[in-house]
């Protein structure tokens, strides 16, 4: 780790490269520490002694859920029909797209934020097999035969 003391009349500053930034403070490639950019935006440029950094929103099909110091948003998660799901709640410049299950699907795997980002079809009863169990698409259940 390199230090460096500079000294400016009788005012002193000590820089270190790698030095830990505050939780609400992203450390730049050139080691400085810059306040980070809110939900909803990105770092367009980083600060500079005299300049906060430029924060933009994040652009259709794009979100950032928390402050950061990130060069750009995440994308949208989309909610494939094919796959059985569809859109319960859509994307924001804060929030990623939420997806459900469709009718004769249970989700597989269910997450938080996004909802089920993976469902598969109910299992169908042949003929001659009655449903013993329901299925359900909240708990991720087949149906049983």
């Amino acid at each position: 780790m390199s230090s460096m003391l500079i000294v400016f009349g009788s005012i002193a500053v000590f820089t270190m490269s790698g030095l830990c930034c505050r939780p609400n403070e992203y450390e730049t490639t050139a080691g400085d520490c810059c306040p980070k950019c809110l939900e909803g935006t990105f770092v367009r440029r980083d600060c500079t002694p005299k300049l906060r950094p430029r924060c933009s929103r994040c652009e259709n099909g794009t979100f950032m859920n928390k402050p950061n110091g990130l060069n750009r948003c995440l994308p949208c998660s989309s909610c494939q029909q094919s796959r059985g799901l569809y859109v319960k709640q859509e994307c924001t410049a804060i929030h990623d797209t939420v997806c459900d299950v469709l009718s004769g699907y249970f989700c597989k795997s269910l997450t938080e934020d996004t909802g089920c980002s993976l469902a598969e079809k109910h299992t169908h009863c042949v003929p001659g097999q009655r449903i013993k169990e329901a299925g359900n698409p909240e708990r991720g259940q087949h149906f049983k035969c």
